[in-house]
This record gives C-alpha cells, structure tokens and sequence, in this order.
C-alpha cells in the first residue's frame, strides 16, 4: 500500500499522525472522494488496521472502490475502536466471559487471555421500573426497589469491574446508555500512540445508532458478537448499500422532531432500506440540530437501516462546545475530519450513492405512530377515525376485530382495595382522593404499585391508562422536552389536570434534562399534571412501565377493554409496554402530555377540547401548544458545558445504593448460587476442536409463525407470572411472586430465559387450531403428539428423545431489538434451524452467532403456499463440509402421512467468516478456540 500515514499540528505544538483518505486516492487506489462518508469512515478503520493477515490490502481495495450497484459479495472486516453496552444485554455478555474464563482455567490456561481488547463502557439503564409515580419521591423510592431487586446482577458488575482493566460501569441512576454515550462517552477523535482515528464502535442495543447524529459509524449488534469484537475479531459485514436522503426546507411551527422521525420512519421503512446504510445530506439537514439528527438516527432500526447517518459540519462542533468537551477535544476532532476532507454536510450531487431519496421538512405534520408498530405512522388529526377503523379490523390488518357497536361502551372499575389515602398536596385532582397501594421498606415489591386513583371511574376503548415521557430517542432531546413543560404550564394555568388514575412519569435519558427543566421552571408544572421525577432510564419504553392496579387489570381482562399507552419511546410491539394494554403510541413529550390531559387516544384534538378551563370554557390544544420561538427561548439553558462536566464528573457522588454494593474480587468469578446469575452452558462440552458439521435429520416443528415476529416475541423483556415455566422455575426455588423481577434483568441465568422463550403472551404459533370466533390462541404454547402444552416443555421432550426442532416464520423475523437471547434461546432449545421468508439484520447474525441455521424460503414459497400443519418431519440436505455463503440447500419435507417434498431454501450464513462462526458451533466457541491457539 502507498504510504498514507500523514499528519496535523494543533494549536498547542501537538503532533498528531492519521492514515489520510485523500492520499490513499491520489496514490490512485479508488475514488475515494465520491464515496458516501459513511463508508469512508470504515475504510479508514480498514486501512489502519490493515496487517496483511485478518485486513489485507485486497479489503482496502475493494472498499475504496464501493460501487453504489455492484453486487454486495465482498465482506468488511471492521475493527471498532470502543463497545458500549446496556445491562440487560451487558450481564449475560459478562456472563459468558466469566464462564469463558472458568474455562480457561479449567484447561489449565491463563484466565487473564480472556480481556477485552477495546473499551467497553457498560450503562445501567434497562432496570429501573415505574412502580411509584406522581410523587415528589418517586424518584427515591423506584431507586430503592431496583437495588433491591438487582442486588446480586450490581455485584457481578462490580466483580466484573475488578476483573476486566478494560471493562467500566456507569452506575444506575445517571441516565440512558444512548443519550449518554453522546453527552458524554463520545469524545470526538480517538488518539493513541500519536495516532488519531474516528471513534467507531458497536452496543449491544439496537439503538445504538443514535451516536450516528455526530458522525460516528456505529450500529447495533447481539452480545455474541460484541464479544467477539471485544476479544479482537472485526465486526465482519457485507458491503453495503447507502441509500441517500436528501433533507430540504425546515420545519415548520409547532412541529417536532418526533413528528419528523415518524415521518422518516413511516418513508424508509416503504422503501425497503433493511441492512442498507442510510446517510442524511442537503441543505434540510444542515438546519437540523444534533438532538434533532439524534432522534433521527436513534430510531434506525424502526426503519429498518444499519445506520441513520450524519456526517460532521458545524453543528456537530456546536454541540460539543455546549455539552462540555475539552477544547483540545473540539480542536483535534475539528481538524482531523478537515485534514480528511470529511467536514460538512453534503450536496446534491456531491456523493455517489445507490439511490437517493428526498423529504421536505415543510411537509411534516405532527403525528403518532401505532397501536402496534413504529412504522404505522397517524396525522394528528386522523387519530380517533384511525382508531375506530382498526376497532373493527382484524388482526392481520394491524386491528382489533372487535365489533363497531363496542365502541362507545364504558365498564365500572371496581373500588380500590388495601390502599391507604396519600396526602400529597402537589396532586390536587379536583379533591379526588389519591390511593396508594401501601409498600413495606423492608420488602419492596414490583407488584405493590403506587397509584392515584378516582373513586368510581369506569373504562372505555381507547383510554389512556399510561402516558409516559420516556425513552433514549427523545429525552435526549431538549427542544421537545422543553415544549411539554411549556405545555403543561399553559394547561396548568387553564385548570386543567390528568386523570388519577392514568400512570405518568417522567424518566429523562440524563440529569442533565432534570437541571434545565428545574432551571426553566417546567419542572413543577410537569409535576403538577402527574409527570413527577419516576427515575433515569428505558423505563416504560423496555417494558419497564411497572403494573397498573389489580382493578384496572381485571376490568380490562374481564370485559376485553382495548386499552391505551402514550409515550415518547421508539418501540410499540404487541404486550412490550404492559400486557394488558394493547394499543401503542409513539409519540412527541408534549403530545403525551396532551393525551394524558384528554385521557383518551379516540380524539381529534384538532377538533375536540382537551378538557374544560378554569372559567368552564373548553380547551383545545392549540391554546396550549407552545411556539417555536418559546422553545428556541429556552434551548441555550439545556447545554450549558458547566452542568454537563460538573454532572459526568463522578459517577459515585450522591449515590449511596450504589456505593453500598459489595464488589466481589478475583480472576475467575465464583458463580455463588443466585437466581439471577448462573454460569451459562456453552461451555460445558468445549472441546478444542469442533465436531464436524452436518445436515438435520427429521425435525419436527416447534412453532409455526406468521410476519414481522419480533424479538420482543421470541424472548421478552418485560414482567412474566406464575403460571409461565419461568414463573413456576422461580417458585420452586423459593422465590416469592413480588420478587419476580423482569425476563430482562434475569438474562443472567439461562435457566428462566430459555422458559421465557416464545413465551410472549401475545405470540401466535399457527400449529395451534383457531378459536371459534376464528380468531388465534395467543401465548407461548405449541403442540406435542396432539397436545397443547408450553414450548418450553414440547422442547425438552424432544431434546429428551434427541429430536432435532425447527422454527418455521414469514417475513421480517426478528424485527426489533439486538437481543441476544432471543438466539441463545432458540439453541438452548433444541432449535437446529429457523425457515423464514424474511430476517431482520441483527438476528439473523444472533443465530449464525449461536450455531443456528437461518434459511430463507425462495420464490413464494412459504408456510402457507406449503400448507404445513406442525406434524411433518423436516430434513436439510447439503450441509456439510464444503457449505459455503447463501448456499442454495434442499428442504425435504414428510408429512403425517409419509409422502416427501423437496424444496430449495438458501442459507443465511451470508459471509465467509459466519461459515467458519457456524462450524465452530458459534462465534463464542469460535473466538475461544483462536485464543487458545495463539502463543503467548
């Protein structure tokens, strides 16, 4: 390679070196300069760590002549410079190094071999639940109950802390792992040994796209293969498509940034953007904010793409001056995108992308998006016909299938049983008294939910039972924060109040967002209207919404009431957010406080008054709806550098529990008997070479799926009972009902999530027959020789009998969230194979990652043209030694009655090192093994 090791000097007399672009296409490799900046940002990583071995010459090559329409056939080894994680995907990947480390010690080796190579930051965001809400110690008092539920994942943190020299914990109770890692984990150029490079990384969250906002390349991935690249292998992918979106005009008053991220959304998910780059240029996206650009790029996985990208200009320096950088930070990371041509946004015509889109700001209306997917995007206006359309629809078309005459009726809702009366000032609800659901100190409960409530309400179809200002992809940003505190000091002062017994919380994604609201005055009036202080992190937005009322829940479950949510999160699939509620709305901070106020999502609030004024008049929304210029009034209090340094100074100041939390010390973890974290299986029959890789051989169906099943299907995240096999595992180990927790804060023991898998009390296995009203069973059940039982019971009998199982699905399998176990799961199983017509990106990686084969039906074949019942048997012919990338293989099918099939379905293995990942038996044994091999 010509030599492109080139240099800058700063202002302090600092010499910093860098590996040019530019020169790489004076010397004539490739035209780099027209290459989108997404994938410039990657050649770099591929020309630095270029060693003739893993990266060779012939990878810069072909990435420095990315054609926008070639075929994608080439694959990327990316070396990321950083890892950021969330704890509910972070302590099972702790899990398994500890467990890789036991088993290094076990063969007689060095445990310390297993160190990440590579920063890894770990947020603890994904545990604090609403229990106690619209109180002034809401706060204090949800803190109280998650240290006491995650006492021991705390602790295998800390041991983790001690372990790892590279590992670190941003403790509970600072913030969101995504507004974080971009206020203050992003540092702008990474610099070592004189060397300065992009900062680059992969989270294990979905997410993690929204550090795409100040030009990062970074993407969510499964915790399997984050620990790959933090054991030192590349992030390997195909060259991608970029898809350009070209941003033009502004937006107009009154509108948000959520009501453009919808919009976006609703668009690129259309344009079928699944696995392709997507990069924001234009005079449009000039204008945009980075908060703005970060709503954008957060919600990435809703539309589908790898990353939501926006290269540096400007407004990236800006934000980091506002946020508290360093100033030799600001000045090297300023010189180093000039020196390689890479600053500002750029103009039509400027880049060579695979397609071009276009959006004008202008058109945006405000909007939702449900009641079930992030994508379905609603005009205000359309809301309460949209609404009553789908009441009718069936389910296949996103409705409820419930009959038009239903909708106007109301349901008593019993009186509130064992509640003390809380005298709490703040919350005058027109004198209505406020219940509260009494909770012991000693013995915190996530089902002792603390509420306000009216005496003798009923409930109807639509009503709002939570609204909630929540969630990394809009508490990052202040322009819309700061409009729904606008908005609730305006309906303040017109006398207006939010139901008690709605549940309202405020769950910022950082502290930061508390000092400018309390500074604005917004605080209290947010406070005022039920929006207290409920606690820092994904709270509602993961599933995290903590329970409503047994009177609610009964009412809603015995009279099937279509009940709703309306929040400020990314995700609305089918029983996330609580699952009794069953319709979803996404939605901007001030319109959750709009529909808290009006208590109902069947409502045009362009027509219809949000409740009635002091002086008995109606009030409309657009008497409270704030302006622009309010809001542009108060935005320079919201980055204010002082409070962001003073704030991420110290993660331990002020928090006691934390600092409370023993911190167990060692190499090698001790695995003490905990139902929260267990030593996972595998390893457990690790050999140091793998078994040779062969075909599957009379597979029987373990469900039978139909489209966009969700990862939240396959293994939620969220609250589970006593009758599912987690609950029942749990009760025999003499853990009560109060102290179940969540599916995700228990992803530390395998044991309760592969009985959590396809567990969702919403997924529909189509071996199951159809009710009477034709309408499907729901729930994690499947059929066994005839019989309906939980799937986790028809999977061990077939392990039993070593009978090999298949998934059987339609099209975008495993849309939504990079969770990893929803792979570990699925092969801890028995689970040889997933058939689908369609896989969303990271998943279908999770399953290579796992050792699970992920084929695709070809044509239109599917499980309906097949017409499977659940009662063949199925057999992969073609695997073997010689497989290699997207291989067409042979599906023979034998029904009940012996007759056979065969069908040609292609392998999703789609790169040459997920072969050698599959013939290791994963990416985890794969990583092991090379390890091992490598002399000291």
């Amino acid at each position: 390679m010509p030599n492109t090791l080139k240099s800058f000097t700063l202002s302090s007399g600092e010499t910093l070196h860098y590996y040019s672009l530019p020169a790489l296409e004076a010397a004539g490799i490739g035209p780099v300069s027209r290459l989108p900046v997404s994938i410039r940002l990657v050649l770099e990583s591929v020309l630095r760590n270029c060693d003739g071995k893993k990266i060779t010459e012939a990878h810069v090559r072909q990435l420095a002549n990315w054609q926008p329409n070639s075929e994608r056939v080439d694959e990327i080894p990316f070396i990321v410079a950083r890892v950021v994680l969330q704890d509910f995907t972070g302590v099972p990947l702790l899990a398994d190094l500890a467990a890789m480390r036991s088993a290094v010690e076990k063969l007689g080796k060095d445990p310390a071999l297993i160190e990440p190579l590579v920063p890894v930051d770990l947020v603890v965001d994904h545990s604090v639940q609403v229990d106690v809400f619209g109180r002034p110690d809401a706060l204090q008092r949800n803190m109280e109950f998650e240290f006491a539920r995650n006492r021991e994942r705390y602790q295998f943190m800390k041991w983790g802390m001690q372990a790892f020299d590279t590992f670190k914990v941003v403790p509970p109770g600072i913030g969101i792992v995504h507004q974080v890692n971009l206020e203050y984990l992003f540092r702008g150029v990474q610099i070592r040994d004189g060397i300065a490079f992009p900062d680059t990384l992969v989270g294990t969250d979905s997410h993690t796209t929204m550090i795409n906002a100040v030009g990062v390349v970074g993407w969510g991935v499964g915790g399997i293969e984050a620990e790959a690249g933090m054991l030192g292998q590349p992030v390997y992918f195909l060259t991608p498509d970029v898809i350009g979106v070209e941003l033009s005009g502004a937006l107009r008053d009154g509108v948000t940034a959520t009501d453009l991220v919808l919009t976006v959304t609703e668009l690129l998910r259309r344009e079928k953007v699944v696995g392709k780059f997507v990069e924001f240029f234009g005079e449009g996206t000039t204008s945009l904010s980075v908060p703005d650009r970060a709503t954008i790029a957060n919600m990435a996985p809703e539309y589908g793409a790898t990353m939501g990208f926006f290269p540096v200009d400007e407004q990236t320096l800006s934000y980091l001056r506002g946020t508290g950088r360093l100033d030799h930070e600001i000045e090297a990371f300023e010189a180093y995108f000039k020196a390689q041509q890479l600053f500002g946004i750029p103009r039509a015509g400027d880049i060579d992308y695979t397609r071009t889109l276009s959006l004008d700001l202008a058109s945006i209306t405000a909007s939702l998006a449900g009641p079930k997917r992030p994508q379905d995007r609603i005009a205000l206006p359309a809301m309460r016909d949209t609404f009553e359309t789908l009441f009718s629809k069936p389910a296949a078309e996103s409705g409820f299938g419930r009959p038009a005459t239903e909708l106007g009726v109301r349901v008593p809702v019993g009186p509130t049983s064992s509640c003390s009366t809380l005298d709490n000032p703040q919350f005058d609800h027109g004198n209505v008294a406020r219940n509260v659901v009494e909770m012991t100190d000693n013995h915190p409960s996530p089902n002792h939910v603390e509420a306000r409530h009216d005496a003798g309400i009923d409930l109807g179809h639509g009503d709002v039972l939570i609204a909630a200002i929540t969630s990394c992809t809009n508490t990052s940003n202040p322009g819309v924060l700061l409009a729904a505190g606008l908005l609730a000091r305006k309906a303040v002062a017109h006398g207006l109040r939010v139901k008690p017994h709605i549940k309202t919380s405020l769950a910022p994604g950082s502290r930061v967002v508390t000092e400018y609201l309390d500074k604005t005055g917004l605080l209290e009036p947010l406070a005022q209207l039920g929006f207290a202080l409920a606690g820092y992190g994904c709270t509602t937005c993961i599933g995290n919404s903590g329970d409503l009322t047994p009177e609610l829940n009964a009412a809603i479950t015995e009279h099937d009431v279509i009940a709703a949510a309306v929040l400020s999160g990314n995700r609305n699939f089918e029983a996330r957010i609580h699952p009794n509620i069953r319709a979803n709305y996404l939605a901007s901070p001030p319109l959750v406080v709009a529909f808290a106020l009006a208590g109902r999502v069947n409502i045009d609030l362009d027509a219809e008054a949000l409740g009635t004024g002091l002086e008995g008049e109606p009030v409309f929304l657009r008497d409270i709806w704030p302006s622009a210029a309010e809001v542009a009034a108060l935005l320079p209090t919201a980055l204010d550098p002082a409070v962001f340094r003073r704030l991420y100074a110290d993660f331990t100041k002020d928090l006691d529990l934390w600092n409370a939390i023993p911190a167990p010390t060692g190499q090698v973890y001790s695995w003490p008997a905990s139902t929260y974290i267990a030593r996972p299986p595998f390893f457990d029959e690790f050999t140091s070479t793998p078994a040779p890789v062969n075909g599957i051989s009379g597979a029987r169906a373990l469900l039978i799926l139909g489209d966009s099943v969700t990862t939240d299907h396959i293994s939620p995240a969220g609250a589970f009972s006593e009758t599912t096999p987690a609950g029942q595992y749990l009760l025999a180990k003499g853990v009560q009902r109060t102290d179940f927790n969540s599916y995700g804060s228990r992803r530390g023991n395998h044991d309760i999530m592969i009985r959590g898998t396809f567990a969702n009390v919403r997924i529909k296995n189509l071996m199951l027959p159809a009710k009477a009203d034709g309408s499907r069973i729901e729930g994690g059940l499947t059929l066994l020789e005839g019989q309906q039982t939980a799937v986790f019971d028809a999977a061990q009998a077939y392990l039993a009998a070593s009978t090999p199982t298949v998934v059987i699905a339609g099209e975008e399998y495993g849309t939504g969230s990079s969770r990893d176990w929803a792979a570990k799961g699925t092969q801890l199983l028995g689970v040889r194979a997933v058939i689908a017509r369609s896989f969303e990106r990271i998943h279908r990686s999770n399953l290579v990652g796992m050792g699970v084969l992920p084929l695709q039906f070809n044509g239109d074949d599917s499980a309906v043209t097949l017409q499977l019942r659940g009662d063949e048997t199925f057999d992969v012919l073609g695997v073997d030694a010689e497989l290699t990338p997207q291989q067409n293989l042979t599906l023979r099918i034998t029904a009940a009655d012996g007759t056979a099939r065969e069908i040609s379905v292609r392998s999703r293995i789609d790169t040459p090192i997920e072969v050698d990942y599959y013939r290791h038996g994963g990416i985890l044994p794969y990583v092991l093994r090379e390890l091992l091999s490598t002399p000291a």
